[in-house]
């Protein structure tokens, strides 16, 4: 299943996109700009350095140039016409030229080549028969594998050049250091985009996560919370919202429980009175017609289901009503061993030497009831309690109480713990009413968790987590 973004990492993402997306464009027009600064810089000094020892060169193959001739077509003109010397050593001034980062010197004199190091044949023939023509010329050019800069400077006499090239090993180091260092700190502006998208989101939605745990809270029972944004200019009407909302159902919630709990007492009257007529009528079974008998048995059933479902209605209806309980320090497990061997009508209960001291505060009453709720379920719905466990773990303590039931298939797990929910995926009944739903909110009361999994030796096993003192 695919992931699905939360707005939280949305945001998050679109801070890092955008700080990537600015850090990237910054870091191309700087490597543009840059690479074009340090490219023009080092074909400057290749041209200057180039031109310095063309003239260097001049010197050593021409004399002193005669004084200038007015010209005979135009006499306001005159020309000067270098005189070559009388068999200059070319070799030798081509060695003897001042030592510069050049790879190779060039001279095309007298009709001939002249090399110090280098090949005529690498240099391309239009860039040779512009500088001949007189014009500086430079271009990039690949010499033997490696980049150079090739520069060709014109002589004084037509169709006589020289050329120098210069490697450009350093400029392409220079701009790769530059260009990954650019890279690296997009990626790092990135990042940090992030983290400050993933911080700005966080404190952007406080108000919403706020929110989430006022409603979770007012799900779980908690009626009262509410949101103590009210005065925020921008969250102020959502919050107003709610928290009348949660008011009016708060209101509806306590109504219905005193509602509940007004019927439930009205009905205690009738209830014992049909108990006791019931009790009556069994003492003297052996007196009434057998055709009777099966009826007045169904009948008594029937009563005391009605006789549990008023008291678990009047429990409810006092939790619903607000009751916050009286709340004292117990012995986890001298009650939970008095509760549970008293509702079986045997000893079932078996205690953890590491558990046999744990404390909490917690409602007797409450407690109480949570384990007679899981033990009568285990006996009237499950086929029997195999046995209650107290043991040391989890939040504090754990209380394991076991069955041997078919077991509660995944699907229903939840599903048992709701007021009149239905259990048992193979069709039997794993109780209809409020016994379960009563735990489940006596040990949220106590701050624990309940859950249920399979037993390993087949059944059930309904798992109570508390917190202790001496944890």
């Amino acid at each position: 299943m695919r992931r699905r973004f939360g707005l939280r990492d949305r945001v998050m993402l679109a801070y890092g996109l955008l700080a990537l997306g600015l850090s990237g464009a910054l870091a191309l027009v700087t490597f543009h700009v840059v690479s074009d600064y340090l490219t023009g810089q080092r074909v400057s000094s290749a041209i200057v350095e180039t031109a310095d020892n063309a003239a260097a060169l001049h010197f050593g193959l021409f004399e002193a140039a005669p004084p200038c001739r007015p010209s005979r077509n135009n006499p306001g003109e005159c020309t000067t016409v270098p005189i070559p010397r009388q068999a200059p050593d070319v070799m030798a001034l081509l060695d003897g030229l001042p030592t510069t980062d050049s790879a190779a010197s060039l001279l095309f004199f007298n009709g001939r080549w002249y090399s110090a190091a280098g090949q005529p044949a690498d240099l391309p023939a239009d860039m040779v028969n512009t500088a001949k023509s007189g014009t500086v010329v430079n271009r990039r050019i690949e010499v033997g594998g490696q980049q150079v800069l090739a520069v060709g400077v014109p002589l004084p006499r037509s169709g006589e050049a020289f050329f120098e090239w210069h490697p450009l090993t350093g400029l392409d180091n220079t701009l790769r250091t530059l260009k990954i260092t650019l890279i690296f700190a997009a990626l790092v502006t990135a990042l940090l985009g992030l983290a400050v998208g993933r911080f700005a989101s966080t404190l952007a939605l406080r108000p919403l996560a706020e929110l989430t745990q006022v409603a979770a809270a007012v799900a779980r029972g908690r009626l009262d919370a509410r949101l103590q944004a009210e005065n925020d200019p921008d969250l102020g009407g959502l919050a107003r919202s709610f928290n009348q909302t949660a008011a009016a159902l708060e209101q509806r919630v306590v109504a219905d429980a005193r509602f509940a709990g007004d019927i439930s007492h009205e009905l205690r009257t009738p209830l014992m009175t049909m108990m006791n007529s019931m009790q009556l009528i069994q003492n003297h079974r052996t007196e009434l017609p057998p055709v009777v008998r099966e009826p007045v048995e169904l009948l008594g059933d029937d009563l005391d289901r009605f006789r549990r479902l008023v008291i678990d209605l009047l429990e409810i209806s006092r939790d619903d009503g607000g009751d916050q309980g009286l709340r004292e320090t117990v012995r986890i497990a001298d009650l939970v061993r008095a509760a549970a061997d008293a509702t079986a009508g045997r000893s079932i209960t078996d205690v953890a030497e590491d558990a046999a001291d744990l404390t909490m505060e917690a409602d007797k009453r409450r407690l109480e009831r949570v384990i007679a709720n899981l033990v009568e379920n285990a006996e009237v719905h499950a086929g029997g309690c195999k046995g209650v466990s107290v043991r040391a773990g989890g939040r504090g303590v754990i209380v394991y109480v076991d069955d041997a039931g078919p077991g509660i298939p995944e699907a229903d797990r939840e599903r048992i713990f709701e007021r009149f929910g239905r259990g048992g995926g193979d069709g039997q009944s794993r109780g209809i009413g409020l016994g379960l739903a009563i735990v489940a909110r006596h040990v949220e009361w106590h701050h624990g968790l309940i859950m249920v999994e399979d037993r390993p030796e087949g059944g059930a096993r309904f798992i109570v987590e508390l917190p202790t003192k001496s944890r």
